[in-house]
């Protein structure tokens, strides 16, 4: 049996009478053509079963439509969930997308760019916080961040002040007598050291008793639950009896929290108020379903695509415009009250 034929540009421009560099200029530049045109090219791609070959096309103008993604670990519930999403808007955007998992380490994530880089990749986007943004900015690429240091480049970010800001005033209105905070150790210019800071203003704004626990939380289960393990044998030795409030700065960690609490007393305690952060699903699906200061992660990852979409697209034009200076956008939280603060 006859292997059926592949309809090709020839075809195209033979079946329409029109020339093979107005077919290119329809897939390439559709603008250029007048609506008549494209309508009739468009007609004839049905009438002829065109199946486009994408690997010609990306040879053709070098455009391969991938998006290089940089994520640090999938071990926290907030990266997987927002890789999720930023797949889902292929349906929006119809950009494909290249992943990479960097686990925290700086020379294999340089070597996954350059790997990215080679696919001609569109556009990156980058939640890992090994590579400064200064070095990301000398890339010859478009770039957005999500929860890392940005100075140089674009990102979109929670409002991570305001949602330390409505974890700690949360906890004040249920009347804790101790406000803690376990965060790991936070630089600065990481945007979730918002999430301390407001915590922090809180507690002093108001005049509460409260303490900061820092511990060096890896993406690692056993030693992440012998922490907070230790953490618990601190409280239940300093604060005894009292009413505790605690914010933890992520699901991930507050899932294990409170598992290990359930372990000790074979259910929440009414003197432990847990608040979480992200609202990943599984601040929904623990055992008791945790309050938590919800990212609204289907919209940054939909914003961070946009975003990047954008300057995509301005590099297509004949004469682009580029940024004077990078776009910052800032999505504000959403406090999910549940179980561990509500009773």
């Amino acid at each position: 049996m006859a292997q059926k034929k592949n309809v090709t540009f020839s075809d195209i421009a033979e079946y329409t009478h029109f020339s093979k560099t107005t077919i290119s200029r329809y897939f390439n530049n559709p603008d250029s053509l007048t609506l008549e045109n494209q309508a009739i090219i468009s007609d004839a791609l049905v009438k002829l079963n065109y199946k486009e070959n994408k690997v010609a096309r990306i040879l053709a103008n070098g455009k391969t439509e991938f998006i290089g993604i940089i994520v640090p670990s999938l071990y926290f519930h907030f990266f997987s969930e927002i890789l999720n999403q930023i797949l889902s808007t292929y349906e929006t955007f119809g950009y494909k997308f290249l992943v990479f998992v960097g686990n925290e380490k700086k020379e294999i994530e340089k070597q996954y760019i350059q790997e990215l880089l080679a696919y001609k990749i569109e556009g990156l986007i980058v939640l890992s916080h090994t590579i400064p943004s200064k070095s990301l900015a000398a890339l010859s690429i478009p770039i957005v961040s999500i929860e890392r240091e940005d100075e140089y480049i674009c990102s979109v970010n929670t409002d991570n002040y305001a949602g330390g800001v409505q974890a700690a005033e949360l906890l004040a209105e249920h009347d804790c007598e101790i406000l803690l905070h376990i965060n790991s150790p936070t630089a600065k210019n990481i945007p979730a050291y918002g999430r301390i800071q407001g915590f922090l203003d809180v507690c002093k704004k108001r005049r509460l008793k409260h303490q900061i626990i820092y511990r060096d939380l890896k993406a690692n289960y056993e030693a992440i639950q012998a922490q907070l393990n230790e953490i618990i044998d601190e409280l239940e030795r300093d604060y005894m009896g009292q009413k505790k409030g605690v914010f933890i700065s992520n699901d991930t960690h507050a899932n294990i929290f409170l598992n290990l609490i359930f372990r000790r007393h074979g259910g929440l305690p009414s003197d432990y108020l847990l608040v979480g952060f992200d609202n990943s699903p599984i601040s929904r699906e623990a055992i008791i379903p945790i309050s938590t200061v919800g990212q609204q992660i289907d919209k940054i990852a939909y914003e961070a695509v946009g975003l990047l979409v954008e300057q995509m697209n301005e590099r297509k034009k004949r004469n682009p415009v580029p940024l004077t200076a990078p776009i910052h956008k800032i999505i504000p939280p959403i406090l999910m009250q549940r179980d561990t603060t509500e009773g």
